[in-house]
């Protein structure tokens, strides 16, 4: 019997000419279609008559091999290996490397191309797939004559705005040659936008027994639909888990070598019905929100202006810093809801006259705040200081806005020191004082920047009412003050399970309101100078860092340790604790750093203490949004881990540095560790004398925490064990005061 097997997408992959045999390339990251336990489809591919091309294939029910779950991982990784890798693409028919640069140029040519690889259908059990027939490679190819007549009636025509440049935030796509927003579509997928603009803007033809202001609102608020469908229907979109991804799996446009197109018609992923029950169910929940709510106003202009007077308060949720390219980003929507809406009334009209979306006006000195030195000219301090500076007027007008008795509260949620710095040094010009900071879990777990990134996953929500008019204060009064203010405040929240970075910032809005309440604070043992926020903040994140510390080193009956412990070893411990011997994401990492006075790379290359992980070519690893590359955390960094004491090797391991510095506690930890797995149990105990770690209780304590923190089972538990064992034989002076107090 004849089943229909409508179908659900088209897989396509970039193509490229190999730079030795000139054949077609294919640029693939996987040739896994599907992999899960009782599914597995794999895309074959071999030369095609005259070797020029590629003829592909899918292969269903791929057999598992290997004895063990680690072979069978090896072999999957084997069999599915795409052409890609961070050496480049590797011809699969003369085995050059086409590298990474030479794809670049490839593309800023305008000679990297698509190719349909495989057809994904609705079948009785689910999806099936097949290769594409020729009728289907043929329907995919559409003319430019036929996109003009489509675009003819459209606003603006196709879309050929500029993208940001290669510079900017989170933007490599430009280095591929995409420097239009038109070129992130293939011409099958502009024809399908087009169509559904022009269907859209006919809609209010088809509502005349409607009043006007109902006609603008239904044709607005179907409007998205067409941004849904955008953003499913670029070639940034991938095949993930047997759905079509979005084209912003994170917020930035990095490279896809590999993409999915949507069948419009289709009722399943991505197609047009799908975007329909989304708009709807957002529309509906909004609704039900504001159910019982008074009606509000909505308004359009600058933050750094004042527009309104006299309220009670004033929320907001300011732009983060250097994590996000919101405006780039937003142009990504603008141009589709820009043809979609424009003419239906004067005020859409209004708010989309320009091309894009508002950026920094150096002229007008207004504009998006985001520090991005790209549109300085690269010269990163203005574009800080601009930030800070416009952060310090948008302030500046929710005082002016605000009642004597009113409130700021002010929403933030990254983990960059540098982003604190700024919003408290702009909140104290303002003339605010923060008297209240709450850790609210906002942040889902699983949205974009959650998903293997340092994002936090609280928000600090921070209240700030008008400073009276102050004198400046002393720094030794504001330190003091901060302590007393902290100090309990931490303690609930490490009893609410707040941890890692979360737990540094969410202590830092009570500590905030001792350095706020002055306009500027003094040195008292440094005349007619004056204490950075910068200082103070690192002053809050060290008492942080050491309450976290004294709870890691806390004895048997609770007591935390004293404070003292070198700052080598502290991180260790913060790092141990929070991210355990995995990968770990660099941001967190860095804040610790700080938190203890030293940077991520004297960790990796003076004190060998990190390793980093998850490097390689940036432009390789942004294609790759499946779950078997982890993505990068925001600016561009890698990720670490911790190194094993076993790797831990130098010959200078727990020695005294050149000038007679002590070694950090852990290096003299993992010295004795190999000294003891050697057998040699009178250098162990000769350096334990030399050192005088027996009479240490904080020696003590740090291996009791260690065998805390090694995993049940493992050679290095047994390790500290057999040396906490030994040290207490010899009469350690923890050991001793916990013996007699025993007894």
């Amino acid at each position: 019997r004849w089943v229909a097997k409508p179908p659900v997408a088209y897989l396509h992959a970039r193509t490229v000419a190999c730079k030795q045999c000139r054949g077609v390339l294919p640029l693939l990251k996987t040739r896994w279609l599907c992999k899960k336990d009782r599914k597995r489809v794999l895309l074959m591919m071999e030369p095609d008559i005259s070797h020029s091309g590629v003829t592909f294939g899918v292969q269903t029910d791929v057999p598992q091999c290997g004895g063990n779950a680690a072979q069978r991982r090896e072999h999957d990784k084997r069999i599915g290996a795409g052409t890609m890798s961070r050496a480049g693409a590797a011809c699969p028919w003369c085995r050059a490397i086409t590298t990474m640069e030479d794809i670049r140029l490839e593309g800023r040519a305008g000679r990297l191309a698509t190719v349909m690889t495989a057809v994904v259908v609705d079948g009785p059990r689910g999806k099936e797939y097949r290769p594409p027939t020729e009728h289907e490679r043929a329907a995919a190819e559409v003319t430019e004559e036929e996109l003009q007549a489509v675009y003819a009636g459209i606003p603006f025509g196709l879309p050929h705005e500029p993208l940001a440049s290669k510079e900017a935030l989170g933007f490599r796509v430009p280095l591929y040659g995409f420097d239009t927003w038109r070129k992130l579509f293939t011409n099958r997928q502009l024809l399908a936008l087009g169509a559904f603009i022009r269907a859209l803007r006919s809609m209010p033809q088809h509502l005349t027994d409607y009043p006007p202001v109902w006609r603008e609102s239904i044709v607005a608020l179907c409007a998205p639909i067409i941004s849904r469908m955008a953003d499913r229907g670029s070639t940034l979109a991938t095949w993930i888990n047997e759905t079509i991804g979005h084209t912003f799996a994170r917020f930035a446009l990095p490279i896809t070598w590999d993409f999915s197109e949507y069948a419009p018609l289709s009722d399943t992923t991505g197609g047009f019905s799908q975007s329909v029950d989304w708009v709807f169910k957002v529309c509906e929940h909004l609704q039900n929100s504001v159910d019982t709510a008074r009606s509000g106003t909505v308004l359009l202009g600058s933050a750094t202006t004042c527009q309104v007077a006299d309220v009670d308060l004033v929320v907001t949720d300011p732009p983060y810093y250097d994590a996000i390219p919101y405006s780039d980003l937003m142009d990504f929507f603008y141009v589709w809801l820009r043809r979609a809406l424009s003419g239906l009334s004067a005020e859409i009209d209004a708010a989309f006259s320009d091309a894009l979306g508002p950026k920094w006006d150096h002229d007008a000195g207004d504009g998006e705040l985001i520090d991005d030195a790209s549109r300085f000219g690269g010269d990163r301090s203005r574009s800080k200081q601009n930030y800070e500076d416009g952060m310090a007027r948008a302030f500046g007008a929710c005082h002016a806005a605000l009642r004597p008795e009113g409130r700021l509260v002010v929403v933030f949620a990254n983990k960059h020191p540098d982003a604190w710095e700024t919003l408290v040094a702009a909140l104290i010009r303002a003339g605010f004082v923060v008297n209240g900071s709450w850790p609210i879990q906002t942040e889902r777990g699983n949205r974009n920047r959650a998903i293997a990134s340092a994002a936090l996953s609280s928000s600090v929500w921070i209240v700030c009412k008008k400073r009276a008019v102050a004198r400046p204060g002393w720094d030794s009064g504001v330190l003091d003050e901060m302590r007393a203010n902290i100090t309990e405040r931490l303690r609930d929240f490490w009893d609410a399970g707040i941890r890692g970075p979360d737990f540094v910032w969410a202590a830092t809005g009570p500590a905030l309101e001792a350095v706020s309440k002055y306009p500027a604070v003094k040195k008292a043992n440094a005349p007619n100078q004056l204490m950075t926020v910068s200082e103070f903040l690192r002053e809050v994140r060290r008492m942080v860092v050491d309450f976290v510390v004294g709870r890691v080193l806390a004895d048997d009956d609770g007591r935390e340790a004293a404070t003292g412990l070198d700052d080598v070893t502290t991180y260790y411990l913060l790092h141990r604790h929070d991210f355990g011997m995995g990968e770990a994401p660099v941001g967190g990492c860095i804040l610790y750093a700080l938190s203890c006075n030293l940077s991520d790379s004297a960790l990796v290359h003076r004190h060998d203490l990190l390793s980093q992980s998850g490097r390689g070519s940036p432009d390789e690893a942004e294609g790759d949004d499946t779950a078997e590359v982890e993505e990068r955390t925001e600016g561009g960094g890698s990720k670490v881990r911790l190194k094993a004491w076993s790797r831990r090797r130098g010959r200078t391991l727990g020695m005294e540095a050149p000038g007679g510095r002590p070694p950090p506690l852990i290096d003299q930890v993992h010295r004795l560790m190999h000294l003891w797995r050697a057998g040699d149990q009178v250098k162990v105990d000769g350096y334990l004398d030399d050192r005088g770690l027996l009479r240490s209780a904080l020696f003590n304590r740090i291996l009791q925490a260690l065998i805390e923190l090694a995993d049940a089972g493992s050679d290095e538990r047994s390790l500290l064990e057999a040396l906490s064992n030994h040290v207490a034989a010899r009469g350690g002076v923890g050991y001793h005061q916990k013996e007699l107090l025993t007894k």
